[in-house]
Parts: C-alpha cells; sequence; structure tokens
C-alpha cells in the first residue's frame, strides 16, 4: 500500500483549519494548481506530529496563552497509544507519582469516559483505579478510540477559541530555513493533495520517525553508536547507524466460541510460517511460534495462548498480556468476549527500517509488516497448539473497528526508534544504567540515576530494546528511576526547533527507556512549556539552560505547572 494513499485504510477524518491567510492578490485570469498561492497559517508554535509528545507540547503551551497550529500524518491524534495501538507502557508508580499533573489528568478522564459512557458493573464502576481491560502490561488498558475522544476533549476548548488549529491528515514535506532557524514549513493535506504553508517563531518536531530533522538541517543521528563513541556497557563494537528496533504493526482481536472467523490466507503466509529470524544470539526457533527469547538472559521461554483467559499454566498467556477489555468488567451481555492487542514478539518486524527510507520503500515495509501481522492471526486461527492438543482458534475475530481501519490494522506502524538530535547533552548508559551507573559511582548498594541540574521531568522504565533490523537480539536490563535534562532538549545549533518525541538526545541504548509513553508525554510537555517561558523572557530556549537564574526560574515554572524535576526518596 503507497504512503502516500495509506489514508483509503483508514476511518475518514477530517482536519479543522482556521485564521488562513490567502496569500498575495489573484492574479488575473486562471492560475493552474502549481502556481497557486499556497493558504499560509501562523501561529506561536508548529507541532508536527499529534502523538503524546505532540499532544502535551500544544496542551502545554496553549494553556500558557500560546497559540499553535498541530500537524498529523492520519486522522486519530494520539500516536502510539491511539493510531498504532499500544496500550500504555508505564512504571510501578504511575498512580501517585513519576509522571506530570496533566499525563495523570489524561488517564484520570480515560476511566472517567469509562465510568460515564460504557454500562460498567457496579464494582468495576466504584473501583480507583479502574483498567478496563486488565491486561498485565499495564495499570490502564484502554481502547485506542477512548484515547483519541480523551485527547480531544482536552484540545476542544482552544479549538473552539480559535488558538489551536489542528490539521488531521497533514504531512510536513518541506522546510524554509534561514541560517540556524525554521522560517516556515510546508504541509500536505493528504486527502486535497493541497499545501498549505506554516508559520511561527517557533517549530517541534514531534513526529514518528523525527521526520524534520533533515528537512530542516538539525544534526542527528541514527541506529547504534559504538561502545568507543560512548563508553557504553551495552554498546556495539561497531556503530551501524541502520541498526534500529523492530517496529510493530498491532490488531485487535477478540474470540467467538464455536464461529469460523478465519482471514483468507495471507498472500506472504508461507514465508512468515517458516521465517526463523536471522540474529547475532540466535532466536528461540520460528517467528510464529509460542515461544521466543527470554530478553534478559535471550533463552528459549515458553509462552501461553488461550483467548478465553484460561491460565495456562507458569507461561504469560499472550491473551492477557494487552487485553484492553475484560468483559467481566462491563454488564453482562455486552462483551460476548474479551478485546486483546495483539503486540508481541511474533509480529516485530526487523526486515527494514523505517527511518529515512524513500516512500517506496516506507510503504514496502509497512505492508509486510501487516503481511507478518496477517500471518500470525492466521497462523493463530489454524495452526495455533491448544491445550486439548487441537490445532488452531478459528473463533477469533479481527476486530477493525477497534483500530478504525478497512484492514483492521494500525493505521502507523508501532515505532520504538527515531532519528534522535544531536544535542547540547547526551543521557547515556552511565547516567542511567543500573550497572554501569554503580561502576560509575563505585556504589554497590542504593545506586541512583545521574541528577541533572537542568531537570525538566522525570521517567523510569527498564531499558528495553528489541530485536533489530541489525541483526541484535533482545537487550533488556535494568534502568534507574531518571531526569529528563533540558539540554537533550536542545539541538546542538538550531534555535527554534525542538524536539518532542523519541527524536531527543539519547543514545541508541538509553532510548530503550525514554521512549515509553508517560516520558514521551513529559519531553512534550517540557517544550510546550519551554517556548513559551523562552518566549516570555526574550530569550532563545537554550538561553533558558545557559543563564542559572533562567533556568532556576524555569524549573520553578514547571513545578507549578505540575512537572516532578526529581525523583521522591
Amino acid at each position: 500500500m503507497k504512503r502516500s494513499s495509506f489514508l483509503k485504510s483508514i476511518a475518514l477524518g477530517g482536519a479543522l483549519v482556521t485564521n488562513i491567510d490567502k496569500g498575495p492578490a489573484a492574479q488575473s485570469g486562471p492560475l493552474s494548481q502549481e502556481n497557486k498561492p499556497k493558504a499560509t497559517l501562523s501561529a506561536d508554535l508548529v507541532i508536527a506530529g499529534g502523538g503524546l509528545g505532540g499532544c502535551a507540547a500544544a496542551l502545554a503551551a496553549l494553556r500558557n496563552g500560546l497559540s499553535v497550529i498541530l500537524t498529523e500524518e492520519t486522522d486519530w491524534i494520539g500516536g502510539q497509544i491511539s493510531q498504532q495501538g499500544v496500550p500504555p507502557d508505564e512504571h510501578p508508580w504511575i498512580e501517585t507519582h513519576g509522571a506530570t499533573k496533566a499525563y495523570r489528568d489524561f488517564r484520570t478522564a480515560v476511566r472517567e469516559y469509562y465510568q460515564k459512557n460504557y454500562p460498567l458493573t457496579a464494582e468495576a464502576k466504584s473501583r480507583k483505579n479502574l483498567n478496563p481491560g486488565d491486561g498485565s502490561v499495564s495499570k490502564l488498558c484502554h481502547e485506542p478510540r477512548v484515547a483519541v475522544a480523551v485527547l480531544t476533549d482536552m484540545l476542544n476548548p482552544y479549538l473552539s477559541t480559535g488558538k489551536l488549529t489542528l490539521l488531521l491528515e497533514h504531512k510536513i514535506v518541506s522546510a524554509d530555513v534561514k541560517g540556524n532557524k525554521v522560517q516556515s514549513l510546508t504541509a500536505l493535506n493528504r486527502r486535497s493533495k493541497t499545501q498549505v504553508t506554516l508559520a511561527a517563531p517557533y517549530f517541534a518536531d514531534a513526529t514518528e520517525l523525527g521526520d524534520l530533522l533533515p528537512m530542516t538541517g538539525t544534526e542527528f543521528v541514527t541506529g547504534a553508536e559504538s561502545k568507543a563513541e560512548t563508553g557504553e556497557f551495552h554498546a556495539p563494537e561497531k556503530a551501524d547507524p541502520n541498526n534500529v528496533q523492530a517496529f510493530t504493526v498491532c490488531f485487535a482481536i477478540d474470540y467467538r466460541p464455536g464461529e469460523n472467523h478465519v482471514i483468507e490466507k495471507p498472500r506472504e503466509y508461507d514465508f512468515w510460517k517458516n521465517y526463523v529470524p536471522k540474529m547475532a544470539k540466535p532466536w528461540s526457533g520460528r517467528l510464529l511460534d509460542l515461544s521466543y527469547s527470554n530478553p534478559k538472559t535471550l533463552e528459549p521461554k515458553q509462552l501461553g495462548f488461550h483467548p478465553e483467559g484460561i491460565p495456562t499454566g507458569n507461561n504469560l498467556n499472550l491473551w492477557l498480556y494487552r487485553r484492553i477489555i475484560n468483559k467481566a468488567n462491563f454488564a453482562p451481555g455486552t462483551y460476548a468476549g474479551d478485546i486483546t492487542i495483539v503486540n508481541w514478539p511474533q509480529n516485530d518486524y526487523t526486515l527494514g527500517n523505517l527511518i529515512g527510507a524513500s516512500e517506496k520503500d516506507f510503504d514496502k515495509h509497512f505492508e509486510r509488516g501487516k503481511q507478518l501481522s496477517l500471518s500470525l492471526l492466521y497462523w493463530l486461527q489454524t495452526e495455533a497448539p491448544r491445550p486439548d492438543g487441537g490445532k488452531g482458534w478459528p473463533g477469533i475475530r479481527l476486530r477493525k473497528d477497534v483500530m478504525g481501519t478497512e484492514d483492521g490494522l494500525a493505521k502507523y506502524p508501532y515505532v520504538r526508534e527515531s532519528r534522535r538530535i544531536k544535542a547540547l547533552f547526551t543521557i547515556k548508559e552511565e547516567h542511567v544504567g543500573a550497572e554501569q551507573r554503580a561502576a560509575v559511582t563505585g556504589q554497590s548498594a542504593g545506586v541512583k540515576a545521574a541528577a541533572f541540574e537542568d531537570s525538566v521531568g522525570i521517567g523510569y522504565y527498564h531499558i528495553d530494546l528489541h530485536p533489530s533490523t541489525g541483526g541484535d537480539n533482545y537487550i533488556d536490563f535494568g534502568s534507574l528511576p531518571f531526569q529528563i535534562p533540558l539540554g537533550a532538549l536542545l539541538p546542538v545549533r538550531m534555535e527554534n526547533i525542538l524536539p518532542a518525541n523519541k527524536n531527543i538526545g539519547t543514545t541508541h541504548i538509553t532510548n530503550g527507556c525514554y521512549r515509553l509513553h508517560p516520558v514521551e508525554w513529559s519531553i512534550g510537555e517540557a517544550v510546550g512549556l519551554l517556548v513559551g517561558y523562552a518566549s516570555s523572557k526574550n530569550v532563545l530556549p537554550r538561553g533558558v539552560r545557559e543563564d542559572k537564574g533562567l533556568l532556576a526560574g524555569f524549573q520553578e515554572f514547571v513545578k507549578g505547572e505540575g512537572v516532578e524535576t526529581e525523583w521522591k526518596g
């Protein structure tokens, strides 16, 4: 499927466009499509990418009086939590601390959405920390569409007042840059094929792959750095800019016992059925199997699968892992069965790199990723081993409505790794990795992550790198609750473009713990607040970090906005 036309497979959406300046007065006589003047939109901040980082940046800027233009390539805002179909991956303390107030407000609003609109059981409705799916991966496993609804509700007041212009189904295709500053971006309406110029004093790259960095000439890195470059314990001996983590095309399924919902055999099924990943440290066997490489030891590890949620002994039942609807939480008869998201080791795609890919190659790998996911579904329906000795679960049904697409697969690949800016400060394993941090500090117990004097947020996740395009198996090891340094959000040269997603100053290794939902939100929120603060002080964002007084003032400002800058205890 062509990237330029992949919207044919997604539910119809729209774009709210306001305050359009039509540009120069029309010339006499008819104009061709090529020489028609572009419309121009202006705001205090232009944000490319409507994922969690982009939405958080927009909300932070908007509540502090700035005007914002927010673009999104698909018809759903929310990024990994919606268009990519990934329930939130969060740390164990998320209910009380370790995230911004705005992110916790979002989580609360998701729960309230279910309590207000869904026929929950009395017990579930009264549960303080409702988890609609009771998935084991998160304390809040929920439907992608609910995330879209909640984020839209959060943005609606600003849409109504005209402070926010939201351009859905718009992709940034070029940039106008002078010296160290971006002047404007050009966005393509993917439906009408018209273009619009977006002008602002500040820009944020919240795209999933760091698309603005090469367009604007912002210095960046990709893939894996060498051990000689970073000194990281887990870095490879040789750098490889094309070695990035797998992406995944997620999908949703439910189970209807006694029914047959087997899909047509995918055209690449024979390939994927027999595919054994080629990795430097061997995979457990065939990819389509109920075994995988233990992320920490790389030894073969068995998994379980039973679509009725029945325990599978000591093995993780994959059905329960990312379950987003547990029918037991709803009034009897509401759901015939549970709904779960399939984002498993078996549909991680390692045969191509989306970063820097041409449109043709992006299309090719996205389509092959879809074929892998459909092959996994077909395998589950026809060949997966059952506890009774039989094969296949024909009652498994692809829930196209959950993902809002015609083919039932996510609107966009779940991207784990992006381009990363060359930043004023780069976060390395020595700053956040448990083992290397202990070696650096000489502490055998009670070791903490590096304390950054310019911290503008906090987060936590273990360092979790999925199998890669360069043939790495899992790289998964302990990290420490960490801070987000302002220096990692500032490019080495460019003055008015900031990263607001997975494209901050991390390494290939530390990206593994800075890429999850609440951290992406915290990054975006810090960027939105930084633009407002720097504008109010009439300094560049880097000037805030360079002046100790301004830095202290900014840190007090973000704390007042509900942002934690250091871990308790």
